[in-house]
């Protein structure tokens, strides 16, 4: 019973997997990108604990660069988190050594979601960081963030 137990939990693990290595081959928005495993699988990952401008709203676009130029054509690599409320894939994604979801955050890109990061955590510190020097989306005194744009039915 305990070999079968082993079997069923090694399976799960490598059904879901812990984590990713590959290629980012696409960039959706400020918050979402595809990478592309050895195998030549594509994986839909969204960036964990951050919520960026819809490509709609003010930013939008300049947010999708961001992560453009922080990962797209780069290795990166994904450590699952767990699904977010839509149900999608979330992880964190270091890009060329570089720490996807933080950086989006402390270039103003992007929001640290108020419900997954609290004071001391390093995306919260970014948050802090990009809000001072009103980077970004701090520079807009107007600036909505996407989980309220996105309320008023857009």
């Amino acid at each position: 019973m305990r070999w079968v137990l082993l079997l069923i939990t090694l399976f799960a693990r490598s059904a879901f997997g812990d984590s990713i290595s590959g290629t980012v081959v696409t960039v959706i928005d400020g918050d979402t990108l595809i990478v592309q495993d050895a195998a030549k699988k594509r994986h839909r990952v969204r960036l964990a604990e951050i919520d960026a401008p819809e490509p709609k709203q003010p930013l939008g676009v300049r947010s999708a660069r961001s992560l453009a130029a922080l990962c797209y054509k780069k290795e990166a690599h994904v450590e699952w988190s767990k699904s977010d409320s839509n149900g999608r894939k979330a992880g964190h994604v270091t890009c060329a050594g570089r720490d996807a979801n933080e950086e989006q955050v402390r270039r103003g890109m992007a929001w640290a979601s108020p419900k997954a990061t609290g004071p001391g955590s390093a995306l919260y510190e970014a948050e802090a960081y990009a809000r001072l020097r009103m980077i970004g989306l701090w520079a807009d005194e107007k600036a909505l963030p996407p989980w309220e744009w996105r309320a008023q039915e857009h």
